[in-house]
């Protein structure tokens, strides 16, 4: 039966609920928060490779050779003193998928997220902050199985972000940033996409006659308020749960200028369990609703990209088991 989005969201508000969260061995180093007395200082990073494979010879019940690769890095350069923080960090993931000789390689993940955000101590646990955040991919996506209609590319679309406001720290656990003044600029570097209205942009005009009068624009620019949400937590003290860990990072953006009602969300859950010193289980995923990403394709007889489709809710799910190592 396939699960909807909803119940994954329960899902994972059970698990935060009942298990307080926390992360992988991965994110372990990444997103932990220091205490007071670390100051200074502190860098490190992890990467992993996953790797699957089906290989079939008449195989009587059927079935499809596959091949699967999922690369992923994870960076950080944090610094504390007794007043400031600063913290850096930068995540790259890039997977594909082939099913059988005669196909190519279809790419399932790609990501390229880098977040710095510096705070001033305000009054206890609270800091007056700023962050600046940007995202993209590396390479071109497809409307697959067509691999001819492009969906996606490099700088296309990208978001930049700034942001103004509090970071709320009452542990080592919890983050909260809320940021009542923000800027985030949406990139569609693809004038073919752009001129389709892709990701929010504005669209391009044409005559009766279907003469191209002006081309679509190729960034959008949005003010409104942002709310960051991180819980985290590697530390179980139960002999059952202590090779457990748990992150989750919730993600919202409102609009002032036009429908504020309709607000941004991106909600990432990572659940692993190590194994051993280079071997660890992952399971992530990634839900993302944003208004102004349309969906899935229309395409003409020719085969080209007619139009979007509407704003859905996304959702990713990863489960891999793979090798890390930590730096």
């Amino acid at each position: 039966m396939k699960s909807s989005p909803y119940s994954m969201i329960l899902f994972f508000l059970g698990i935060s609920l009942v298990s307080s969260g926390q992360v992988t061995e991965l994110e372990k180093t990444l997103r932990a928060q220091r205490s007071d007395t670390t100051l200074g200082w502190k860098k490190g990073g992890i990467a992993a490779f996953n790797l699957s494979q089906t290989s079939l010879t008449n195989w009587a019940s059927g079935g499809q050779n596959s091949m699967s690769l999922n690369g992923q890095f994870n960076g950080y350069a944090n610094f504390k003193s007794s007043t400031n923080i600063w913290d850096n960090s930068l995540d790259l993931g890039y997977g594909l998928l082939r099913q059988n000789k005669r196909d190519g390689y279809m790419k399932t993940d790609d990501k390229i997220d880098f977040v710095s955000k510096f705070g001033r101590k305000a009054y206890k646990n609270w800091y007056y902050s700023a962050l600046l955040s940007f995202k993209t991919q590396m390479t071109p996506g497809y409307n697959y199985p067509n691999d001819s209609v492009k969906i996606s590319d490099w700088l296309a679309p990208a978001y930049f972000m700034t942001a103004i406001g509090l970071d709320y720290k009452p542990d080592a656990y919890f983050s909260m940033f809320v940021a009542p003044v923000t800027a985030k600029i949406t990139m569609v570097n693809d004038q073919a996409l752009a001129n389709q209205g892709a990701y929010g942009v504005e669209k391009a005009s044409y005559d009766s006659q279907g003469h191209l009068l002006t081309e679509g624009l190729r960034s959008r620019s949005e003010f409104g308020g942002y709310l960051r949400l991180i819980y985290t937590r590697n530390d179980f003290k139960s002999e059952f749960l202590k090779n457990l860990s748990f992150t989750s990072k919730l993600d919202l953006f409102s609009n002032y200028l036009h429908h504020p009602q309709n607000i941004d969300a991106s909600w990432e859950n990572i659940l692993a369990m190590k194994v051993n010193k280079y071997i660890v289980v992952t399971f992530n995923t990634h839900l993302i609703y944003d208004d102004d990403i349309k969906t899935g394709t229309d395409t003409n007889e020719d085969g080209k990209m007619d139009k979007f489709g509407g704003p859905k809710i996304q959702f990713k799910e990863i489960l891999g088991v793979g090798l890390s190592y930590k730096f």
